[in-house]
């Protein structure tokens, strides 16, 4: 007796899709990897503008920014600095914390406002950087 249907899928059918899928996942894994460290690096510009208010906010209380302290609350992928702190200047930085992927990443600001970045290793001179691709 002889058994015409037979179901199921042969090797070479399941090694084609397995393929497929491998290359799937080699196109979409860099991206999804990008998206994630941009999600990331929002934190950054948003603490160091809230640190420029607290800062002028400490100055028109106390006449100078030193003894000024930037420590947010929700510091995850960015450990923060103040440089260059005298009575009329300050520089906060935030530089990416190389255990959490984002080591490659710095953004400043001064009392001018003047900032700077590097976003995944892209510099960006005059402007907090939103992208790898260097757009502000």
């Amino acid at each position: 007796m002889k058994c015409s249907n037979q179901y199921g899928f042969s090797l070479i059918e399941v090694m084609v899709v397995v393929a497929i899928m491998g290359i799937l996942a080699s196109i979409a894994l860099p991206g999804y990897q990008d998206y994630v460290k941009s999600g990331n690096a929002a934190e950054a510009p948003a603490n160091l503008a809230n640190c420029r208010v607290q800062a002028e906010q400490f100055y028109q209380d106390n006449f100078t920014y030193v003894g000024f302290a930037c420590v947010p609350s929700d510091a995850k992928f960015f450990d923060y600095s103040i440089e260059n702190q005298s009575a009329t200047t300050y520089t906060l930085k935030a530089t990416g914390k190389s255990g959490q992927n984002m080591g490659n990443f710095s953004f400043t600001v001064n009392q001018d406002n003047a900032k700077t970045s590097t976003f995944d290793g892209t510099a960006g001179g005059t402007c907090w950087l939103t992208s790898s691709s260097g757009s502000c």
